[in-house]
């Protein structure tokens, strides 16, 4: 019989998982249910005592969420995997779970507005202390770390700068202090990048995202050791009830159908569209993972099989310039989310990272001429022309 594991991704996104109910149904089956019912008073027991591994309740486990956790974590080469209401539901058990007042934290300057909040205002009301650093600077990630630090984040690329951070190196860094590495890979997704393999930790996901990748569903998924979800996240995420729900499961497994093919198709899309969008006169640069102007592009190389799907877009003429060109899209649309089939637009300094103080958006180099490109699905004839009369439109 074959190894699930064994399979390759393309196969284990359609049937990494799968476990069928009595009936036999082709599609996953949707347990659309808070509680489970047992023969027997001492069949309950059983059930809440471990001695019966069935489900006891929803916010605890669910089968069409495990079917969804089960694919990703054999998609990721992950031993366990616990899926949460959102990407930010995440971030914050794949952090809170392991740490307590006392420890300290380092991450990379280069986060999500939300994940910034998490590990600079969040984490220090319950006494857990946190220094950020330059990201791509491996030598302030070694001076940062203490031996009270118990876990370093980072995403890789970086939302929205398109930075890169060297994961194997700061996992080792991580190693020698005995911290964890925690890495957000939304950007790369798990199909262009293996955090797990280059040394990390734990992985964690927005699976609102690529994974739903059509703009229907919330979700989030961490990943890691079988022995750290058992023992850390899944008492907190127990108790906390940050969980999936059942229904976005079920959508979720059925975008992992496709994924593949999608972020592909993107990512093929995406490198032509950087090259055109760094010739343009209106543009002072783009930043993208698979251009070889990205000033990480050896770095690219060596820890993503791919570019991505995203692009950032500095452009010359500031905020407005950057205000021209989206307004004068026609096919792609303003919005703050990514990973979608329908191609997305935003301006980080006044949407995603607008309560992130000028000075650190400065210094983070997410400038008022940047744009966030999150390229989709389309003709990419038709994208193209669309990107390039509207960047005529920004001079």
């Amino acid at each position: 019989m074959t190894d699930k594991k064994s399979l390759r991704p393309a196969t284990q996104l359609v049937h990494g998982g799968t476990t069928r109910s009595q009936f036999s149904e082709t599609s996953e089956a949707l347990f659309l249910t808070q509680g489970f019912v047992y023969p027997s008073a001492e069949a309950a027991e059983a059930r809440f005592n471990g001695d019966d591994p069935g489900y006891v309740y929803s916010r605890y486990a669910n089968p069409t969420v495990a079917m969804f956790e089960e694919r990703m974590a054999l998609l990721e080469g992950a031993e366990a995997a616990k899926a949460t209401a959102s990407g930010m539901a995440a971030v914050t058990a794949a952090l809170l779970a392991d740490i307590e007042a006392g420890d300290h934290v380092v991450a990379s300057r280069a986060l999500f507005g939300s994940c910034l909040y998490i590990v600079s205002q969040l984490l220090p009301r319950f006494g857990v202390t946190s220094t950020l650093v330059d990201g791509s600077n491996l030598d302030e990630w070694r001076a940062a770390v203490t031996p009270k630090t118990k876990a370093l984040f980072l995403e890789s690329p970086a939302n929205p700068t398109m930075e890169l951070v060297d994961i194997a190196a700061v996992a080792e860094i991580g190693r020698s202090v005995g911290a964890r590495l925690v890495v957000d890979n939304v950007f790369a997704t798990p199909i262009f990048q293996k955090p797990l393999e280059l040394g990390a930790h734990t992985v964690v996901y927005s699976a609102t995202k690529h994974i739903d990748g059509q703009g229907r569903c919330l979700g989030g998924v961490v990943l890691s050791s079988a022995e750290w979800v058992e023992e850390k996240l899944l008492p907190f995420v127990k108790h906390t009830g940050p969980a999936l729900s059942p229904f976005n499961a079920w959508v979720l497994l059925k975008s992992l159908e496709t994924l593949e093919l999608r972020v592909r198709r993107q990512a093929e899309t995406a490198a032509k569209l950087a090259e055109i969008i760094g010739s343009h006169a209106a543009v002072a640069r783009v930043l993208y993972p698979g251009h070889p102007d990205h000033p990480q592009a050896e770095l690219a190389r060596r820890q993503m099989s791919g570019g991505g799907t995203m692009i950032a877009i500095d452009m010359k003429g500031g905020k407005d310039a950057a205000f021209r060109l989206a307004n004068a899209l026609q096919i792609v649309s303003l919005s703050n989310n990514l990973g979608d089939a329908k191609s997305l637009i935003t301006h980080p300094a006044t949407t995603t990272h607008q309560n992130v103080a000028e000075e650190v958006r400065r210094e983070l180099g997410i400038t008022e001429g940047m744009l966030r490109f999150s390229v989709g699905l389309e003709d990419p004839e038709d994208l193209a022309e669309d990107v390039a009369q509207a960047l005529d439109a920004a001079l």
